[in-house]
């Protein structure tokens, strides 16, 4: 079941208007000079490809948005949305982070208010090959998983950074959600063994943040249904034998008492969004409207992806949320991303993860517990005792600190999409994070974002 708001997403795609002049290092050929229906704005955009490799031609696709204002001055960061395998332009760019919505009708877009380009320059990049408008001339290329993706990404980075080398030494921010908490953690990691051994340029990280992140499988998965009981979700006989009966550490392995409980307690599924359990679930007309919203993206795409300068090879397939082409290898979901978590912590990268406390698919009990953990493994001791943090007079969430480089922050009343569903109070904390500055407890702190 696709909730009301994911149905927004593909008019998105179909939109976008600037009238830009161009700037000196930056290509000339990948500037977005206009798409329909979009209001006038200051800043520029930039969109197009960066190919990976050239053997098997296979290319990434990118969207770029300067910062609102004082874009020379302003940080770089990244945003991947997980999946793995969803558009980090359908989904960060044009329903959560970046500076347009799509209005009502589909057919024009409006200002984000409260886009991350406030406080950043924005780059989102579809990836692996085979999400959106990213493609390989190589079939075989879509069988991928989490080493390829990161090594693609490290290429992508540099031959990107060739095509905008003004930006080459901005302070840089990886950030990400959902199945990012593998995507984000795995491309810092490459990216600190490629500064370790060059010569030459070295990436200006300056610290990663993800949202609502999968970290260890087994753990995020238990957390689901103790949020589901948290929540009054199932029942306490039900929880009772969860707890009792399943070993989350071997998911292929679960015993027939556990499968039983897991599917009497996922019968919630069909009548609530886990993405966002305060979410009311539209019925019946869902799979009409999503339809419609195909029939109208086909009628205009040609345009929309011209001025994109997307699907260049006239790909046999439509650009979509998330990609069915995308076969990725299931074992990878299960890796465990703490000790690599904590080799860039211990590379002196701060981390933060924060989550929407309404998300069930990855809840903040699970990545709280495993923040802990973490911290006890690189022996830092608590230097902000859990606590709220404020924004516009009111909770914005609560947080704690380890050390001088871990950070854990929820954000109260977000989803699993955490800008989305909360706009302002994710602008807050993003500004915070590139700023290096805690998420204060005086209700009449209001930085300029």
């Amino acid at each position: 079941m696709v909730s009301c708001r994911a149905l927004a997403v593909t008019m998105a795609l179909m939109v976008v208007t600037v009238g830009c002049n161009f700037v000196k290092g930056y290509p000339e050929e990948d500037l977005v000079v206009r798409l329909p229906g979009q209001p006038k704005v200051g800043f520029r955009q930039y969109a197009g490809y960066v190919n990976v490799d050239s053997k098997n031609g296979r290319s990434l696709f990118y969207y770029f948005v300067e910062a609102d204002k004082q874009p020379d001055t302003k940080p770089l960061t990244l945003w991947l949305n997980g999946g793995p395998g969803c558009s980090s332009v359908g989904g960060g760019a044009f329903t959560e982070l970046g500076p347009f919505y799509p209005t009502g009708d589909g057919r024009g877009l409006r200002i984000n208010s409260m886009s991350w380009n406030k406080a950043s320059n924005l780059l989102f990049v579809e990836s692996p090959a085979g999400v959106g408008w990213s493609y390989s001339n190589t079939s075989s290329d879509y069988n991928t998983g989490d080493e390829t993706t990161a090594s693609d990404m490290v290429v992508f980075l540099l031959r990107w950074f060739d095509k905008f080398p003004e930006l080459k030494s901005r302070d840089f921010f990886l950030t990400g959600e959902s199945y990012a908490g593998h995507y984000i953690p795995q491309l810092a990691d490459a990216i600190l063994s490629y500064n370790i051994h060059s010569t030459g340029y070295k990436f200006n990280v300056k610290g990663i943040a993800i949202g609502n992140p999968l970290l260890e499988l087994g753990r995020d998965t238990s957390a689901t249904y103790e949020f589901f009981w948290s929540h009054g979700m199932i029942s306490d006989e039900t929880r009772g034998t969860i707890t009792t009966h399943c070993d989350f550490s071997n998911l292929h392995n679960l015993s027939q008492v556990c499968s039983d409980a897991l599917k009497e307690a996922d019968t919630i599924n069909g009548y609530v969004n886990n993405y966002d359990v305060l979410l009311d679930v539209c019925y019946p007309s869902i799979v009409q409207q999503e339809l419609k919203l195909k029939q109208m993206a086909t009628k205009i795409s040609m345009g929309v992806q011209q001025a994109l300068h997307a699907n260049r090879t006239r790909l046999p397939y439509q650009w979509s949320m998330c990609s069915s082409l995308v076969n990725y290898r299931d074992t990878d979901a299960s890796i465990n991303m703490l000790p690599i978590l904590k080799r860039i912590i211990q590379n002196k990268t701060p981390v933060w993860i924060f989550s929407g406390d309404q998300d069930a698919v990855v809840p903040l009990l699970g990545s709280r517990t495993l923040v802990r953990e973490l911290a006890h493994h690189l022996n830092f001791k608590t230097t902000l005792p859990y606590r709220p943090w404020f924004h516009k007079n009111q909770v914005g969430g609560w947080v704690t600190e380890y050390g001088k480089l871990l950070t854990f922050a929820t954000v109260r009343g977000a989803a699993h999409m955490v800008p989305y569903a909360q706009p302002s109070r994710a602008l807050h904390m993003f500004s915070s994070f590139v700023h290096g500055r805690r998420l204060h407890n005086n209700t009449h702190y209001s930085p300029d974002e």
